[in-house]
């Protein structure tokens, strides 16, 4: 599970904002969200006829591969950076 994402954002004509976001305290404060997020699947699954077990594994998997992934998105002048550690 991630454990720490890091935002750069390289504005123009100033300095470069940085923040760094503890994914745990994150998680722990939506966790109600969360579990009405996870109860919405359960009920997706269920009208489509899909595996509850099944799309909730591949739901963690997804969530388990984060660490280490890096998106970089540019308009123009501005990028920001997402670091998933």
């Amino acid at each position: 599970m991630p454990q720490l994402v890091t935002i750069k954002v390289n504005r123009p004509d100033r300095r470069p904002l940085r923040l760094w976001v503890p994914v745990l305290p994150v998680a722990l404060l939506l966790f109600p969200v969360v579990v009405l997020v996870v109860l919405a699947a359960i009920v997706a699954c269920l009208v489509f006829r899909i595996g509850v077990v099944r799309a909730l594994g591949a739901g963690w998997r997804v969530i388990a591969a984060l660490p280490g992934a890096r998106f970089d998105i540019e308009q123009g002048r501005l990028a920001v950076l997402v670091a998933i550690r």
